[in-house]
């Protein structure tokens, strides 16, 4: 089983987490309840197995908890990943919601890189404020050593948006850590 459990905690927040890739149970609870749906989305899409339990400073924002999140899911997907053979490496999927489309695609290739062009139609989402799904994004990038990129053209409605886009990156991740036919590593430099 590829799997990965991360306990993080700073000042500002408090994070502890079990992924595995290959399925499982889904807890996810960071006090931000439109944050909680979308992280619930993106693992029951991706087929991903997550527990997640964050504490953060939510009297300032949800910045630094939606960053840390970030920052911890992906290290979880990183470990989990190993040296990152067997797997398919690249995914793309298209998620239309409503008035919303999101585009993704990926490449699992130790060279962390987020491009970005969302622009949320309301400045918050419940608690959630809404620019802060790029800092997710961004530090989840990094951290796993994903280039993600992730495109929402247009939309009304930043919860569709913004649930469009989790659920893309869900299905194309699903697609990229997917086995591949000869368990090799899809690499001309036989490294990644």
């Amino acid at each position: 089983m590829r799997t990965a459990k991360i306990e993080r905690n700073t000042k500002e927040t408090q994070i502890a987490l079990e992924l595995c890739l290959d399925g499982g149970e889904v807890e996810i609870s960071t006090g931000i309840g439109f944050f909680d749906h979308m992280l619930t989305a993106f693992a029951h899409h991706g087929g991903f197995g997550l527990k997640l339990k964050a504490t953060g400073d939510l009297e300032v924002d949800t910045h630094h908890t939606a960053e840390d999140v970030g920052i911890v899911l992906g290290k979880a997907f990183n470990e989990a990943l190993g040296d990152m053979s067997g797997i398919t490496r690249y995914g793309s999927f298209s998620i239309p919601m409503d008035d919303s489309l999101a585009n993704v695609s990926l490449d699992i290739s130790n060279r962390p890189f987020l491009v970005y062009n969302a622009t949320p139609a309301q400045e918050k989402c419940g608690d959630f404020e809404s620019c802060c799904a790029e800092e997710f994004w961004r530090a989840f990038a990094m951290n796993s050593k994903i280039t993600l990129h992730i495109n929402v053209p247009y939309g009304n409605n930043a919860h569709h948006q913004l649930e469009a886009e989790f659920k893309a990156v869900a299905h194309a991740l699903k697609i990229a850590v997917s086995r591949n036919a000869d368990g090799s590593l899809l690499s001309t430099k036989g490294v990644l």
